[in-house]
């Protein structure tokens, strides 16, 4: 089983289960995933809440940075976005790809576009893999 593959299936009892994204396809180059948006989506406004857009990107952007890098998982450690257009209920296809990798940091961007093709938002971020802890490896003498 593939890094984003076991992301996805991990995924159903976790916060992404919760969104109810959905795994489109994938690599370490790009990253699609999707949301049918629903009521529950919304903010008072009736259109989907900000906070459902960026973690939405910030997810697939995590999922792209980690097949990159190969590894099981990375945090995020910077994350900008901007909302161009407001976005509705119905289909969201997120797209996310690399940006830069040095070291164990990755900057990816992302975008989230309706059925139609209208771009709402975009966003950038920066993702570290966390530092593997050193088994203890002394006697216990």
């Amino acid at each position: 089983m593939g890094i984003l593959d076991k992301m996805v299936a991990e995924g159903n009892g976790k916060f992404w289960g919760f969104l109810g994204c959905r795994f489109i396809k994938g690599d370490g180059e790009e990253v699609q995933i999707a949301l049918t948006a629903g009521e529950h989506h919304t903010n008072s406004m009736g259109i989907i809440h900000g906070g459902v857009l960026t973690s939405l990107m910030d997810q697939a952007m995590g999922m792209v940075a980690t097949a990159a890098m190969a590894v099981d998982s990375c945090v995020t450690t910077n994350l900008n976005v901007h909302f161009l257009a407001p976005m509705k209920q119905g289909e969201l296809i997120v797209t996310s790809t690399i940006l830069h990798q040095a070291g164990r940091s990755v900057t990816a961007q992302s975008e989230v576009r309706d059925a139609s093709g209208t771009l709402g938002c975009m966003a950038t971020a920066t993702f570290r893999i966390a530092r593997v802890k050193a088994q203890n490896t002394e006697s216990q003498g």
